[in-house]
């Protein structure tokens, strides 16, 4: 808050706009690829360092690590089971990378921040639901489907009556302003179409 007015008069306290953080995507935890991950590299690990240590006191090496070094040392690079390897261990690396990298919760829409220590975001089926029952409110509608995305929202409403071109123009408007007040940190652009009910027989 700040205070105006000239000298000598009751200061009068204005109200100074909220300072606006940027909204981004929420992360996923993605618990389960990394609990895979966490497993496979334990039991390798473990069964490597069992190895290491049976070797170390007198024991002679596990059959499947004699086996994998004699293959390691003879077979060629060209060798199909070394290429599929190989392109397999390429996908889980990039999948893992994917993984890393990208946000992943995709069902969760973030909304505007009105400070920086508050985040909130809404879920898509619930946003959908939201603009479904607005545009169901238009006279003349039948039915809405609404498909909601980060992007565009898809409309598709059936109309009885009324021409088709003003129902659109009301669920436009309808959806347009239901956006606006749902605080999405990227409001989507809304795609309406409107058609009229398949006849029976």
């Amino acid at each position: 808050m700040s205070t105006v007015g000239d000298p000598g008069t009751v200061p009068v306290l204005k109200e100074e706009p909220p300072v606006t953080a940027q909204a981004r995507r929420f992360w996923s935890a993605r618990r389960i690829p990394a609990a895979l991950v966490a497993l496979v590299l334990l039991g390798a690990t473990g069964l490597l360092l069992y190895d290491v240590a049976a070797v170390r006191a007198g024991h002679g090496a596990m059959a499947w690590r004699r086996e994998l070094a004699d293959a390691l040392a003879t077979r060629p690079l060209d060798n199909a089971w070394v290429l599929t390897g190989a392109v397999l261990a390429v996908l889980l690396g990039a999948w893992l990378l994917v993984l890393a990298f990208t946000p992943g919760l995709r069902a969760v829409l973030p909304m505007r921040r009105e400070h920086a220590d508050v985040r909130a975001g809404l879920d898509r089926e619930a946003a959908a639901l939201a603009l479904r029952d607005r545009a169901m409110e238009v006279s003349g509608v039948q039915s809405v489907r609404v498909r909601m995305g980060r992007r565009k929202v898809r409309v598709r409403a059936l109309s009885h009556f009324r021409e088709l071109d003003e129902v659109r123009a009301d669920v436009e408007s309808v959806v347009a302003t239901g956006i606006d007040q749902l605080g999405l940190a990227r409001p989507p652009t809304p795609n309406v179409r409107v058609a009229r009910p398949p006849r029976k027989g």
